[in-house]
């Protein structure tokens, strides 16, 4: 087994797989994020946001822009800690093609910024490559120390 690839640019670090391709979106507009990818078309994605930006709001806000999206969309609110931090989120499933697909959204405020992490895959994949998600989360906010200021 190989070891795994690291992504480290403006601010946001975290270990990915190495059968995993990478893209950084929106730097140069002040948006910035990154989308790790698996083989099978699922995905990763973490954005870093202002520290003022509320998490449950950004929660809240990717619900809404993914209830535009699709009409079956049903959804709940989603708790788990990572390693010491305390994340907001929710999970939602809904139809695409002839998929069931499952996303997941968690936000959390640190020193650095307020950061969103957004995955989704079929279904059917979403259980096996959820231990996958759940690693890159850590990963990234392993390199974050956690402040107390903030709770």
């Amino acid at each position: 087994m190989s070891e795994p690839l690291e992504f480290n640019h403006h601010g946001i670090r975290f270990l990915y797989p190495t059968n995993w391709s990478v893209e950084e979106e929106g730097y140069l507009e002040g948006k910035h994020s990154v989308t790790a990818y698996s083989p099978t078309g699922a995905f990763w994605t973490v954005s870093l946001h202002p520290r003022h930006a509320e998490p449950q709001g950004m929660v809240e806000a990717a619900v809404t822009a993914m209830r535009q999206e699709y009409d079956s969309l049903e959804w709940e609110p989603y708790s788990r800690g990572v390693g010491e931090w305390d994340l907001a989120g929710a999970e939602m499933h809904f139809f695409y093609l002839d998929l069931v697909c499952v996303s997941r959204v968690q936000a959390v405020r640190t020193d650095r910024g307020t950061f969103v992490f957004f995955c989704q895959a079929a279904d059917r994949d979403f259980e096996t490559l959820d231990l996958v998600f759940q690693a890159l989360t850590a990963s990234c906010l392993s390199h974050i120390p956690k402040l107390s200021y903030w709770e």
